[in-house]
Parts: structure tokens; C-alpha cells; sequence
């Protein structure tokens, strides 16, 4: 039988487009230190470290080779995650295995991305095929457009609800001290963005971030000695999607669906007899690169039906002061340090469950929280959260 753990500290960077004043090193220090100091431990009190970025987005690989100052894993057991912009949720997923394994008893597990260090564009590029596609792959942009483009066609949606959903995140990342981007978007800002490819404009995509965030996990007997506000890891999952782009060998269809969201939620799901939801979830923090992807994506978590999603952003159920608030950090399009945005979700819902999450804090009580990971080919962890064992 598992041990049963829960996140002890929690810790994050202010988030910038540059950080010219720091290194690698001394930036994930930033985030280590605060999650260190939150939990009142020291680095001595480490037993394991997990640790996860997207290596080639700053140039080099082995960066927990690198880092090791910064994070404070010099002799200590651990390991590096690399599984594209699923990296930060997979930190924390690896991180709960470690702790509740029982082989350690304090896990500190860290994100983080620092992209003024090269071009992650062109680091996107080099993982399509050199002869098939590589010459046509431009990055994420187009995925992501084509996916709201078919989104809309099912569900009747227009472009003004994804634009309600932007102008919602920018209010919660306007509220969120550690956040990258604060616009003070309108509706007017966001319909006259410049376009990227329809249905996308400039301001629906997420910017690129330098920062880091870390996470201290412990199993429950240490849980109840380091902290007065545990928040349990109830359970966590990941399911992989990869489809190979060659014409009739598994070619894409044209669905609005990323299936494996759905399937590791469903998974959860039952494991945990969540049998309702919207009415279960009390706060759901999700990897969105998109402002559309909420609307696409709310379905595959079991919130509403797919024609659904964008009448619950009209009615504000999603809003800060909703029935179900979502993304009230203000989320990937705000801020996204990539080997860090899935990270930073858990560790967004761990705060709106201790109440400590400040200017963002939302008003209805959050007891059960869902945290998101999306990247890759369609890549997606799923963790749940709560604050009673």
C-alpha cells in the first residue's frame, strides 16, 4: 500500500519574458528557497529531488547536472523528467511516486524554463520529421488554431467567447503578484489583436516565460509535522496520445477532442468515485495554451457538454467569484515558463486550497481542487487535490 503524502511548501519565481540578472542556477534558487522557507525546512531535510525542463529550450542538455546548486540536490537520490510541455506536471507526478513509494520521506520536486536563453520555436521544429513535415512545422500555433477552429464549427461558439475567456485570465494574472503578463485586457483588445491563424490572434496565445516553481512533498507522517495546512495528494495520473502524420498510418482526424485529457480524468475519476464534476471540482487549474483551449477542454474533463463550455464563461461560472473558477492564477497564457507551466498549476490549486493564494484567492471554499498538464502530441496529467485526508 502507497504511503499517503501531501505538498508541505510551495514555491515560484516572478515570472519576466527576460531575466537578464540571473543565471539557470540562481533562478530556480529563487523558487527552491521560497518553497524551502514556506514549508520551514532546510535543504538538509531533502531526502530526493525530481527535477524537469525542456533542455535543448536553453541550448544544453543535462541540466540537473547544471543545476545542482541551485536546487540543493548535491548527493542526494533523484532524477531528471524531460516529456515536452508536460514536463512540470510530470515533475510533480514523479514527485508523488518518490514520496509515496515510502523509500523517502520529503521530496522536493522542480520546474522550471528559462527562454531568453535561445529560440524554443525553433527548438519546436526540430522535432518534426527532417524529410516529412519538418519544412511546414512552424510550432504550435497552428495545431492549437486549427483545434479552436473545429471547436467552434461543433459547438456554435464565436469568436467573442474566446475572447471572454482571455479578458477573464488577465484579470486573475492582474491579481497574481507572480505573473508574467498583466494586460488589462477588453473585449475590444482581444477582437482587434493581431491575427495568427483564424480563429487565433496574438493575445489567445501564451507568451514565453523565465521562471520556476517547486513543490515540497511529504509522506503523511512527516505532513503533519512540517505543516498546519497540508494539501493531500489524492491521486494523479498521466495518459500519452501520439498519432504518426503520415496519411492512412494513424493520421490525425479531424476532432476537436485531445482523447487522452478525457481518458486520464475519466481514470481518476472513477478511482476516486467522483461521479459529478462540476458539482465535485471546486477549482480546476489548467494547462490552457490557448485562451479557446478552456472552452475545448472543460467537456473532455466531464464540467459540461461540449456546445456547453461556452455558455458556462457567459453565465461567469468560470470567473474568480464562480461556481467552478477556473484558472484564476491567470494560467498559461499569462505566464509560461514551459518546463514549469504544469508545475506551477498544482502548486496554483494547492494555494486556493490553503487560502493563501492572496490578490487570486477565490471566493468560494475550495476543499477539492483539479490541476492540468497538457503538451507534446497531446500528452496530459491529471491531479487531484484536497485539503481532508
Amino acid at each position: 500500500m502507497r504511503e499517503r503524502i501531501a505538498i508541505v511548501g510551495v514555491g515560484q519565481t516572478y515570472h519576466k519574458s527576460k531575466r537578464p540578472d540571473v543565471n539557470d542556477v540562481e533562478m530556480i534558487n529563487e523558487a527552491v528557497n521560497a518553497a524551502l522557507n514556506d514549508a520551514q525546512l532546510h535543504p538538509k531535510d531533502i531526502d530526493a529531488v525530481v527535477m524537469g525542463n525542456i533542455d535543448f529550450f536553453e541550448g544544453r542538455y543535462l541540466s540537473d547536472m547544471w543545476t545542482v546548486d541551485g536546487i540543493g540536490s548535491y548527493l542526494k537520490a533523484g532524477f531528471k523528467v524531460h516529456t515536452g510541455g508536460t514536463t512540470g506536471g510530470t515533475v510533480a507526478n514523479c514527485g508523488f511516486f518518490v514520496a509515496a513509494s515510502g523509500l523517502f520521506d520529503v521530496v522536493l520536486a522542480v520546474g522550471y524554463q528559462k527562454q531568453d536563453a535561445c529560440d524554443s520555436r525553433a527548438a519546436l521544429m526540430t522535432w518534426s520529421d527532417p524529410v516529412w513535415d519538418r519544412h511546414i512545422h512552424k510550432g504550435a500555433i497552428g495545431l492549437h488554431a486549427r483545434r479552436a477552429a473545429l471547436y467552434m464549427r461543433a459547438s456554435g461558439a464565436q469568436e467573442i467567447h474566446g475572447a471572454m475567456v482571455r479578458v477573464k485570465e488577465d484579470k486573475g494574472a492582474c491579481l497574481n503578484p507572480y505573473a508574467h503578463l498583466k494586460l488589462n485586457l477588453t473585449i475590444e483588445d482581444v477582437l482587434n489583436s493581431p491575427p495568427l491563424v483564424y480563429p487565433l490572434r496574438r493575445v489567445h496565445m501564451c507568451p514565453t516565460s523565465c521562471g520556476a516553481c517547486a513543490l515540497v512533498i511529504a509522506t503523511e507522517k512527516k505532513a503533519k509535522k512540517i505543516s498546519r495546512k497540508p494539501v493531500w495528494v489524492k491521486d494523479w495520473t498521466e495518459a500519452h496520445l501520439e498519432k504518426a502524420p503520415v496519411p492512412g498510418i494513424g493520421s490525425p482526424e479531424e476532432e476537436v477532442s485531445i482523447n487522452a485529457l478525457e481518458t486520464a480524468a475519466t481514470k481518476l475519476y472513477r478511482r476516486n468515485g467522483i461521479t459529478n464534476p462540476r458539482k465535485e471540482i471546486h477549482l480546476i487549474e489548467m494547462y490552457g495554451p490557448t485562451s479557446w483551449s478552456e472552452l475545448q477542454w472543460l467537456p473532455e474533463l466531464h464540467i459540461c457538454d461540449l456546445k456547453d463550455s461556452w455558455k458556462l464563461i457567459e453565465k461567469g461560472v468560470t470567473e474568480i467569484d464562480g461556481e467552478l473558477p477556473v484558472n484564476p492564477s491567470g494560467g498559461v497564457v499569462a505566464t509560461n515558463p514551459i518546463g514549469a507551466s504544469g508545475t506551477l498549476r498544482v502548486a496554483e490549486a494547492a494555494l486556493q486550497i490553503r487560502g493563501d493564494a492572496g490578490g487570486h484567492q477565490v471566493t468560494r471554499e475550495v476543499d477539492r481542487a483539479l490541476a492540468t498538464a497538457y503538451g507534446a502530441g497531446g500528452w496530459n496529467v491529471v491531479v487531484l487535490l484536497e485539503k481532508n485526508l
